[in-house]
């Protein structure tokens, strides 16, 4: 089974003695970061005696309450008496502001990560670094798996003009790094000290999420499950056009639909397989209905698909997601819109939209991202592992 960083740091057979001794400690968090007896990371670090004094939330805040770009106000956190502070959507001078203000000496970071460059806690981290950068706050990283693994590269590389708060480094959708090997990376990229990460233990890069033996607690709220983060990296392109990736239902990013499609999408997907197209490898799709309860289409009936996952380690996310933006292209070309900025900040260029438009394959696409994807696997991400990939050890 996998030990996570916090479990790590609080247990007392490690050997650290007391979390942070002497040093007033300030934790940037959500409700994911938890032991794996189900504590949440705030409790068990004051019950191991760290003198914690502010927490700090992300999107969806520190409870995990708040909705896609949405985050809880500042306020005083019931359970503990702690202050905590909003880092949502704030500049790195506000954010610098807020830690000078809450007067620690070092914050912890414990964010449970999608393994997709585009969830915006890979951006927290990014700037809560920069941030304490510019006051002298060192970081420390608790570390989480990838829920993804760690060997699997894939995806568009993020162009630096690009850059925003879904996406602030050049990097590829799919990267396999954990936060602690992410932080290693950010750190080079922003010029400031490298944070200190307590690592893993026990896990397997090979392995997704439930292979882990951790408990699954959604990172957000449309991340119900392993099943819909594994989803996320593909499915979430469409939240740059007019089609639902199933918010308001019970299986966000499984679910594919607008009110102006029909069933042919489904059969459109179904048929793609035995046609050749391995991006949907370990996916039986559905033909489905549903009326979302808030987001795109909230309270219209919508048709489309659910991607039933077969096989979980047969997935490749970023194939699927190409392979429904082509289905949907190739059968309603006159219906799909795409909102043009927010489509491309996702796919961390004008590239995909482009190749889309002059009606490229899946394949031409996918085969595009390969080299890139390869050359950040195999040289630029290898300074910054901390575990063995491939059989290293």
């Amino acid at each position: 089974m996998t030990v996570s960083g916090l479990e790590r740091l609080v247990d007392p057979g490690v050997g650290r003695g007391k979390p942070f001794a002497g040093q007033r400690l300030g934790l940037l968090t959500h409700p994911a970061a938890i032991t794996s007896d189900g504590r949440h990371g705030a409790h068990a670090l004051l019950e191991a005696g760290a003198d914690l004094r502010a927490l700090f939330g992300p999107e969806h805040g520190v409870l995990g309450t708040a909705q896609a770009g949405e985050s809880e106000a500042s306020a005083t956190d019931s359970s503990t008496g702690l202050p905590v502070y909003d880092t949502y959507n704030h500049s790195v001078e506000h954010l610098s502001g807020m830690l000078a203000e809450s007067r620690i000496d070092v914050l912890a970071i414990d964010l449970q990560n999608s393994g997709a460059r585009f969830f915006t806690y890979e951006s927290s981290l990014y700037d809560a670094m920069a941030a304490a950068a510019m006051v002298g706050v060192p970081v420390c990283v608790l570390d989480r798996p990838n829920p993804l693994g760690g060997r699997e590269v894939a995806g568009p590389v993020l162009h630096q003009e690009f850059a925003s708060f879904v996406g602030r480094a050049a990097i590829p959708v799919r990267h396999g790094l954990t936060m602690g090997e992410l932080s290693r990376l950010f750190a080079d990229r922003l010029g400031v000290e490298t944070p200190e990460v307590v690592k893993l233990a026990g896990w397997n890069a090979a392995h997704l999420f439930p292979a882990t033996g951790l408990p699954w607690v959604p990172p957000s709220p449309n991340l119900p499950t392993a099943t819909s983060a594994l989803l996320y990296p593909g499915t979430c392109f469409l939240e740059g056009t007019n089609v639902s990736v199933g918010r308001g239902t019970t299986t966000p990013f499984e679910l594919v639909g607008a009110p102006w499609l029909d069933r042919g999408f489904a059969e459109r997907l179904r048929a793609a397989a035995p046609a050749g197209l391995a991006g949907l490898a370990g996916i039986t799709v559905r033909e489905a209905y549903a009326t979302p309860a808030f987001d795109r289409y909230a309270g219209q009936q919508i048709c489309g698909a659910q991607l039933h996952v077969t096989d979980p380690d047969a997935v490749d996310p970023l194939a699927v997601g190409v392979a429904v933006l082509c289905a949907l292209r190739d059968g309603w070309l006159g219906r799909l819109r795409f909102r043009d900025k927010h489509f491309d900040l996702l796919a961390g260029s004008d590239e995909l939209r482009t190749a889309l438009n002059k009606g490229s394959s899946a394949e031409e696409i996918l085969e595009r991202w390969r080299e890139p994807a390869r050359r950040f696997a195999e040289v630029e991400r290898k300074p910054y592992l901390l575990y063995p990939r491939d059989g290293e050890s």
